[in-house]
């Protein structure tokens, strides 16, 4: 049984594969350096990462992470504590200022001179940390370390890189600082201290486990006090932490209710929806709706609104858009924001088929109904024209005939009156086109 426990140790020891201590203490004080190179590199990686935030680039924004050299003093502050070097760590957290306020300025005057200032959703996504951030800083931490320790590095590098995610929150702290929004900013520097500390406890954890020398005996009160401090410093970032979690738990509860009850009251009566918004964050929330062809009374709406309390969607409106030209703004505007190239597609097809449906002639078959009425005509083409009258958009059908001789007025006035009958408008323009 012993000589069993002894295998399984031996198996997961992480002692196995690890490089010389000195020559890793040596690298990760080489890495803590922002001068020179490195500072160019961080200042390119700053603005590559601000772009991808600025038109919604995943891609992009991986690159960045990738490029970024921010992880050095973090992992060299956890070296540091780990060991009780703490001329490590002043260096350490010196220079990860020195670079948070150089990516802070660069990404702040990117976002203030680009021209497009809307929140994308990858930015909005750095702007609510919570527990689930924390577990991936941490894990995300201890893997980069592991993989510092060893003498094959092997591939963890990059995957941590992206995974602990240090450059996007900067930049969006830039973004909010550029737009004068306080709660971005803070909302972004949050996750990035989050990032910072829980990647440097891994450190701490990993240097300890692995025996690193300590560089500074310590008597017994001031090992306490680093331990105490560490604790205070978990305590902060995590209770806020659960807050959030607990927020992102119930805007979740929250959005399934939401899609139960518009499953059941509009889906399951083959009720094709064109747009769906929900503003959790509005007082009071609110449910946003526009439907293909279903028009819904004052009367219906009104039970529609009621029905929100059987599905426990408390302090909720529902707002039901059928105003065709007032939503076709609001369409395109989801369209813009989308990530996903299919929902634009679908939502830019459903939104306009009922518009083209009802503004849409057929050619070929009026042409041939106007030769049987009038002989003369040879060739028809009918064609909309929208124009400006106050808020409303008006729409009249222009007609453009082709006639071997020239229709006399009783003949031009049946022919007025046949066409608005058929396309069912009260006013048209008809027009004889000009011989070539």
């Amino acid at each position: 049984m012993k000589r069993r426990i002894n295998k399984v140790l031996d198996f997961i020891d992480l002692h196995k594969g690890e490089e010389d201590k000195k020559k890793v203490i040596e690298n990760i004080t080489g890495a803590i350096s922002f001068r020179g190179s490195n500072l160019w590199i961080l200042a390119c990686a700053i603005l590559i990462a601000s772009v991808g935030l600025n038109v919604n680039s995943t891609a992009v924004i991986i690159g960045a992470m990738l490029i970024s050299p921010l992880m050095g003093p973090i992992v060299g502050a956890g070296f540091g504590l780990g060991m009780y070097d703490f001329e490590l760590v002043k260096k350490s957290i010196k220079n990860l200022l020195i670079a948070t306020f150089v990516s802070l300025a660069i990404s702040t005057i990117y976002f203030y001179v680009s021209p497009f200032k809307e929140a994308q959703s990858e930015l909005l996504a750095r702007t609510s940390p919570n527990i689930y951030d924390i577990l991936i800083a941490f894990f995300g931490g201890l893997v980069g370390v592991i993989a510092v320790t060893r003498v094959e590095k092997g591939n963890p590098i990059p995957g941590v890189a992206i995974a602990t995610a240090l450059m996007p929150p900067l930049c969006t702290a830039g973004y909010g600082l550029a737009l004068g929004n306080i709660s971005y900013f803070f909302g972004a520097m949050y996750l990035y201290t989050i990032n910072c500390v829980f990647i440097c406890i891994a450190t701490f954890v990993i240097v300890k486990f692995l025996e690193y020398p300590v560089a500074e005996q310590l008597d017994l009160k001031r090992e306490r006090q680093v331990k105490y401090g560490i604790s205070i410093l978990i305590m902060l970032m995590i209770l806020p932490s659960i807050y959030f979690a607990y927020q992102l738990f119930v805007e979740k509860s929250y959005t399934q209710r939401t899609e139960i009850f518009i499953k059941k009251e509009f889906t399951d009566h083959d009720y094709p929806i064109i747009y769906e918004k929900i503003e959790y964050n509005s007082k009071p929330k609110k449910i946003k709706l526009a439907f293909l062809s279903k028009k819904f009374n004052h009367q219906e709406i009104v039970d529609l609104n009621k029905k929100l309390v059987e599905y426990n969607l408390l302090n909720t409106q529902l707002i039901i858009q059928q105003d065709t030209f007032n939503l076709s703004n609001d369409v395109l505007k989801r369209i813009n924001s989308s990530k996903d190239l299919v929902d634009k597609k679908d939502i830019l097809i459903n939104s306009l088929r009922e518009q083209l449906s009802e503004y849409q002639f057929n050619n070929e078959q009026i042409t041939n109904e106007s030769k049987a009425l009038f002989p003369y005509i040879s060739a028809l083409a009918i064609g909309n024209y929208s124009y400006k009258d106050g808020q409303t958009t008006k729409i009249i059908p222009i007609v453009l005939y082709q006639s071997k001789k020239e229709l006399d007025r009783e003949m031009d006035k049946r022919l007025k009156s046949w066409l608005k009958i058929r396309l069912a408008k009260d006013s048209i323009e008809v027009y004889k086109q000009a011989s070539k």
